[in-house]
């Protein structure tokens, strides 16, 4: 079939099953734009870049498909680049198009020219400059396949300007042939049979999740694993929901401002089964002494992950669906009991998360970000998507929501970007229009993509936005009262904004929350009405999240007051 490049970036994009693209035109890509135009082709136009590609981003987490943004040359292309490194750190998949200038200007610092491969090779699994029409099918087939198999993550493919006006006989590859890479990731069953072996052979197992779990689709295997075993499990921040919070034996997630239970439990085990997770620094502190009465196991794609950060004993390198399926067999086929075995540890693993669970202390009409977020998770059935932004917020949040499925909280753990959440969530509800969308933000995160209310109204988009406002950096904040005598140098944020004005003036409705009475008289109301709004929650200045451990401490030296 004859026809341009752009038809044919747009052919493609069918042919991988895309239904939703997000972007910004510009000069180079308008003839793109034009075939979108013509074909129809479902696109959303958001208030910038950054926000584009975090809308296919929460797309992609939502889902666990390839989210796809388009931008124009130049200053479009750089306005993902935060974007991509949040998806790129999360293990997200993501095709970010950009358009290049024409074949003839390239290298000449052109108007609006900038070196996209040379800014996204950090940042991306792998990279294509476009410059011959003819590569267009092949180069998004590998781009899709590249983002979608093994450890997924963002792909980027820039194209120049004269490659969408070219013509083409267009004929999608139906093979992919890439010298290096395969989707086959199976590694060693005999080292498998070793853990298996320590698995008998130990008195304190604790199971560790991740987010590679969620990604690998494996959370039934790890709910059949712990149904199998019966010792207490503990999960990352990325790992929310892929064990259900009532749980017999599940200890909250673990870190810097995870429960006193998983940290101490961390600590205690003599065998750590990590599964699907890289060992942050968020989540071992002091690298030295993390889990040190524990022999180590680690379930990994990504053979650059094992021994990073964390020496591991035992080590299983492939994908979770072929590994984790494997090690479920092997031990249902033991003739250990060992729900009976592991019984006691797991009671005393409980027991001692009670000594100091996540809590929150009532003062007077002040609504407490914990009492809020409580009361928002009481109120949202098990379908809900939580988003959030990064801050406190985001650690209250994981601390009081209770997540009971996986790809229903959705937020920025590795690069930790503020300003993810509330294009985020736009693209989780698009994806899943279905299922209630909440988001959880800051007075100072939610001023980093605003623009995007507008976005919301414009498409009609159901997304209920719950600023946790203390008029204050908060996460600096905090620091800044523990570790730097109360000095809060520009994090302060006593200013005139009126966000229920912002939101009014955008076509989203706003409301206002001050007294803890308006939990029951008022959220309710509001948080199942149909339609987009904003929810303006005050809460004290002053109010720190705890637990925390303090850089470059021990997971058991915790500030628990």
């Amino acid at each position: 079939m004859r026809m341009n490049g752009a038809q044919a970036v747009l052919e493609s994009l069918k042919k991988e099953g895309v239904d939703l693209v997000f972007g910004y035109p510009g000069g180079v890509v308008l003839k793109l734009y034009d075939e979108i135009y013509k074909m129809k082709f479902p696109n959303i136009l958001t208030g910038h870049e950054q926000g584009a590609v975090h809308a296919a981003d929460g797309y992609a987490r939502a889902t666990g498909k390839v989210g796809v943004v388009i931008a124009t040359s130049g200053p479009g292309a750089a306005n993902l680049v935060t974007g991509i490194a949040t998806a790129n750190m999360d293990s997200v998949p993501l095709v970010c198009i950009t358009g290049q200038v024409a074949n003839h200007a390239i290298g000449k610092d052109s108007f609006q020219e900038v070196d996209v491969c040379g800014i996204t090779t950090p940042i991306t699994k792998h990279n294509y400059l476009v410059k011959n029409v003819n590569d267009v099918p092949r180069v998004i087939k590998e781009a899709f396949f590249i983002a979608r198999t093994g450890r997924k993550a963002p792909v980027s493919i820039d194209i120049a300007a004269d490659v969408f006006n070219a013509e083409i006989d267009f004929n999608y590859p139906d093979k992919i042939n890439l010298r290096g890479y395969t989707d086959k990731n199976i590694g060693d069953e005999k080292s498998i049979d070793e853990i298996v072996t320590a698995v008998e052979n130990c008195e304190r197992p604790l199971i560790f999740i991740g987010g590679g779990v969620i990604s690998s689709e494996t959370s039934e295997d790890v709910r059949e694993i712990l149904n199998r075993l019966g010792c207490p499990s503990t999960s990352t921040l990325m790992g929310l929901g892929c064990i259900e919070p009532e749980r017999a034996g599940y200890l909250g997630f673990a870190g810097m401002h995870g429960s006193y239970g998983a940290n101490m439990a961390i600590q205690n085990c003599d065998l750590l089964l990590a599964i699907g997770m890289r060992f942050s620094d968020r989540v071992t502190g002091r690298v030295a002494d993390f889990a040190p009465n524990a022999k180590i196991v680690h379930f990994e794609i990504d053979p650059a992950e094992v021994n990073k950060n964390i020496q591991v004993d035992y080590k299983v390198v492939g994908d979770l669906k072929w590994s984790l399926p494997l090690f479920k067999n092997k031990l249902n086929a033991s003739k250990i009991n060992f729900a009976e075995k592991f019984s006691a540890w797991k009671n005393q693993a409980v027991d001692e998360g009670k000594k100091h669970p996540f809590s929150f202390k009532s003062e007077g009409d002040v609504i407490k970000p914990g009492a809020l977020i409580s009361k928002i998770s009481d109120l949202c059935d098990e379908n809900t998507i939580a988003v959030t932004d990064v801050g406190q917020h985001q650690m209250w949040a994981a601390q009081f929501f209770k997540t009971k499925a996986p790809r229903q909280f959705l937020t920025s753990g590795g690069l930790g970007t503020m300003g993810f959440g509330l294009p985020a969530a736009m693209g989780a509800k698009l994806a899943c229009p279905e299922k209630k969308v909440v988001l959880f933000t800051g007075d100072g995160s939610i001023m980093m993509n605003i623009q995007e209310l507008a976005t919301i109204a414009d498409h009609d988009i159901d997304v209920k936005v719950v600023i946790v406002h203390n008029f204050i950096l908060g996460m600096v904040g905090q620091w800044q009262r523990l570790f730097y005598s109360h000095h809060y140098s520009a994090s302060e944020l006593n200013l005139k904004r009126d966000f229920i004005k912002i939101a009014e003036a955008m076509g989203v409705r706003g409301y206002r929350l001050t007294k803890a009475e308006e939990l029951e008289t008022k959220l309710p109301e509001i948080l199942n009405s149909q339609g987009a709004a904003v929810i303006d929650v005050y809460v004290p200045q002053d109010e720190n999240v705890i637990p925390m451990v303090p850089g470059g401490k021990r997971l058991d030296q915790m500030v628990l007051n």
